[in-house]
């Protein structure tokens, strides 16, 4: 998923950033501009939830869970894409405790994901 994020970003002209869980740099995909290499594993999640304006979740395990929770007490807003499996179907449309009166927004593309954090975030 993270590769096919900077493809996407780079050919849209972005500036793509990879916080990895390993100490190498040679670790990050072939789209990555700056890589961050952390040695920290699956704690770096917390540093990806918390750096982001919003977080899209594709399918995922355990690692996307705990992504989205940071992102949740985080007051971040939170796309599932549906259709995917894993944890973006579970949570698509719900609400993950009661901290945010809010939901984790449903979307069934990319496209529509990004429309819903554009209108979350008031990019548009």
């Amino acid at each position: 998923m993270m590769e096919a994020a900077c493809k996407g970003a780079k050919k849209n002209g972005g500036l793509t950033i990879g916080i990895l869980p390993s100490n190498s740099k040679e670790d990050a995909n072939a789209h990555v501009d700056i890589a961050l290499p952390t040695g920290l594993g699956y704690a770096r999640n917390f540093l990806v939830a918390k750096s982001s304006d919003a977080v899209i979740a594709i399918g995922g395990a355990a690692g996307t869970l705990s992504e989205l929770a940071i992102a949740w007490f985080s007051d971040r807003p939170i796309v599932a894409l549906t259709g995917a499996g894993g944890w973006s179907d579970k949570l698509a449309d719900s609400r993950i405790d009661e901290r945010r009166q809010d939901r984790v927004h449903a979307a069934s593309s990319a496209e529509e994901a990004l429309k819903v954090i554009s209108e979350l975030l008031g990019w548009e």
